[in-house]
C-alpha cells in the first residue's frame, strides 16, 4: 500500500518505519503524504491503543529534508511546504489523542528532529544524533522546530543548536531533557513497546486529556487550568471512571474501555 513507509500491528501497537534507509530515510512530499495517511489510519483504528515511529536501517531515523526538493522552491513554494507538513503530520502527532513515541534509532537532522520532537516522548539509542542543521543552507526549521526544541530545552540551548547547526550525541539530548532515556539500540524497540504496554493498561480517555492539557502547558495556552478542571469533571461521567474506582477499590487491575 505504501511505498515509502511500513505499518504493522503488534498488541495494539501501530509501528510506523520510514522506510527510505538507502536516502538515510529523509523526508520527501511523498512521505509526508503517506505519513499522514498512515496516522490519520492509525488514530481512527479502535484496535490500535498506541503507535511507534522510527527509521528503517541502523543509521537513520530521520536524517533530515530531501534537500533536492528544494531547488524549485520560491517563497511562496516554501511556505506551503512547512504549512502542509506542520497540519497534515506533525501536528496531527502532537494532537493525537492516542500516545506517539518516537523510537530514534540514528541520525534525527533537521525535519527528523522535528518528527521526533513532535511525538509525545523520545527515547533514543545510544547511537542516535540530533541537531537543527538549516542554517547551513540559508533557512531554519519549518516544521515546528524552532517552537518544540525551545519548549523541550529551554531558550539558551535552542538557540545554540539552531544557530551553530551543529549536532549532539543521545547522551547530551538526554542532559537537555530532549529525550527521556537512552538504550543500547538492540533493545531500543523492545525498551518503547514496553512502555507503551504500560500506557495501554491506562484509561484511554484520561490519556487523551492528559496529552491534550501537557500540549496546552508546552504551549503557555493561559486557559490551561480552566480546561483542567473542565476534563476533571468531563471524566468523572466515564464508565472508564466508575471501573477504576471499583477496581481500586476490589484491590484489582481495572479493565478500561475508553469510555
Amino acid at each position: 500500500m505504501f511505498q515509502t513507509i511500513t505499518c504493522h500491528k503488534d498488541a495494539g501497537i501501530c509501528i510506523i518505519t520510514i522506510n527510505r534507509p538507502e536516502k538515510l530515510n529523509a523526508l520527501n512530499k511523498e512521505v509526508i503524504t503517506e505519513l499522514s495517511s498512515s496516522l490519520e489510519e492509525a488514530i481512527y483504528d479502535v484496535s490500535v491503543k498506541s503507535i511507534l515511529i522510527t527509521g528503517a536501517g541502523e543509521k537513520a531515523f530521520v536524517a533530515g529534508a530531501d534537500i533536492s526538493e528544494f531547488a524549485s522552491l520560491d517563497k511562496d513554494g516554501g511556505k506551503m511546504l512547512a504549512q502542509k507538513g506542520q497540519e497534515s503530520v506533525f501536528n496531527r502527532i502532537e494532537n493525537s489523542p492516542k500516545p506517539i513515541i518516537a523510537a530514534v534509532n540514528g541520525f534525527a537532522f533537521g525535519g527528523g528532529c522535528e518528527l521526533a520532537m513532535a511525538c509525545h516522548f523520545r527515547v533514543a539509542s545510544t547511537k542516535a544524533k540530533f541537531g537543527q542543521p538549516e542554517v547551513n543552507l540559508g533557512l531554519i526549521p519549518g516544521y515546528g522546530g524552532t517552537q518544540r526544541l525551545t519548549q523541550l530545552v529551554g531558550k539558551g540551548k535552542a538557540m545554540e543548536l539552531m544557530m551553530t547547526g551543529t549536532f549532539i550525541d543521545a547522551n547530551t539530548a538526554l542532559q537537555w531533557r530532549l529525550v527521556n532515556e537512552v538504550t543500547e539500540p538492540d533493545v531500543l524497540m523492545d525498551r518503547c513497546k514496553e512502555i507503551l504496554q504500560v500506557i495501554q493498561t491506562k484509561a484511554p480517555l484520561a490519556i487523551s486529556k492528559v496529552i491534550e492539557l501537557t500540549n496546552m502547558a508546552a504551549a503557555g495556552n493561559p486557559r490551561g487550568y480552566e480546561t483542567e478542571i473542565a476534563a476533571f469533571g468531563e471524566l468523572f461521567g466515564t464508565e472508564d471512571k466508575v471501573e477504576g474506582a471499583e477496581a481500586f477499590l476490589e484491590k484489582r487491575k481495572p479493565v478500561f474501555k475508553g469510555a
